[in-house]
């Protein structure tokens, strides 16, 4: 296994930086997700940890050794991209072997460890087929075999679900984390889908243009977002957010700029005049026929929960519901606010307030 330590590293395309300084530790049989929208670097990001791309700056460091200038088969790493890159003239024993051989491993070698590789990942019947005899899926552990039988002290995943459907998606990502639970390689997964990122990883790094916003476990990152921009990203639906002031007449209630008056957590002691921003998940709004008086706007069941977009005054707010809403558009629904579930952040800065 080996230990990955970013430095601050940069990268610059001419004179455009896509990078900005970006630190983070990745510990021995670690599992990281790397996270964020289209454009936020993060593949960049995993492209110069391969040696695929070169690093402008800052340092980088597998198993105590800088690799800045190390070309990318001498970084002991193995990547599995999205589009699964193998080639159709080619088995998949011969696939997964591919690198073995390019190294001058022995025939006996290779064999033994596609064999054990097609063992883990249920390839075995499937070893003198053709990538387009495949599925999808099966395309992608082929993908991923070939990146197991180097034996890589760093699993690099490049997105490698996307081209795959929902209920298949679901499915391969058991399959990866099962993978590495099964070997405690170090793995480096970047994803756009923010609940790839809750279910598979140890600890997320959120990152947005080109900068990292916030590092935890997937738990930390969806009890406590550090800034507006983790807590919109981070969750599904999206937390509900309100900007406004506390009541000078009643420090104990927001006031949004939408004309809404929600209750605060107990102890928040802020400035009445500090512009906020009142942030609530919807699934922590909760069904209360002697609640606050909401307007229902859209009811969408979803079988398990009930997904209800509502009024209150001229905000417009997301619930999520284990119970069976009845409700239709224009009826009003009783909502309480869990205050133990509530998020405040300064408006200016997008920073979180609340502590607790």
């Amino acid at each position: 296994m080996g230990k990955v330590t970013i430095k601050n590293l940069r990268k610059s395309f001419g004179s455009i930086e896509v990078l900005h300084g970006v630190s983070v530790d990745v510990a021995d049989g670690e599992f990281v997700v790397l996270v964020g929208p289209s454009g936020c670097g993060k593949s960049t990001l995993l492209r110069m940890i391969a040696g695929l791309e070169d690093i402008s700056g800052g340092e980088l460091i597998i198993k105590d050794r800088a690799v800045n200038t190390v070309r990318p088969k001498e970084r002991d790493v193995s990547m599995v991209f999205q589009n699964y890159a193998l080639y159709p003239h080619m088995s998949v024993a011969k696939n997964m072997g591919f690198s073995l051989r390019l190294r001058k491993e022995q025939p006996s070698v290779i064999n033994e460890r596609v064999k054990q590789a097609a063992e883990i990942l249920g390839l075995t019947e499937y070893l003198d087929r053709y990538p387009r005899q495949l599925s999808g899926g099966q395309r992608q552990r082929v993908a991923m075999g070939r990146a197991i039988v180097r034996d890589p002290q760093v699993f690099l995943f490049d997105e490698p679900l996307s081209n795959l459907d929902a209920k298949l998606r679901v499915q391969m990502r058991t399959e990866i984390r099962q993978l590495h639970q099964r070997l405690t390689t170090t793995t480096i997964y970047v994803t756009h889908d923010q609940i790839e990122a809750m279910t598979m990883a140890d600890r997320i790094v959120v990152m947005n243009a080109g900068n990292i916003e916030q590092i935890g476990s997937p738990l930390d990152l969806y009890d406590r977002p550090a800034n507006l921009f983790v807590a919109g990203f981070i969750g599904s639906p999206g937390m509900n957010m309100l900007t406004g002031r506390i009541s000078a007449d009643n420090p104990g209630m927001f006031e949004s700029e939408g004309g809404s008056t929600l209750p605060l957590p107990e102890g928040i002691d802020v400035d009445p005049g500090r512009r906020l921003v009142y942030g609530i998940r919807p699934e922590h709004l909760i069904f209360d026929p002697e609640g606050l008086a909401f307007t229902t706007e859209v009811v969408e069941p979803t079988g398990a929960e009930f997904h209800v977009m509502m009024r209150f005054d001229r905000d417009q707010m997301t619930g999520s519901f284990r119970e069976r809403i009845t409700s239709h558009a224009g009826d009003p629904i009783g909502i309480r606010p869990d205050l133990s579930r509530v998020h405040l952040f300064d408006a200016e800065s997008g920073q979180r307030i609340n502590a607790d």
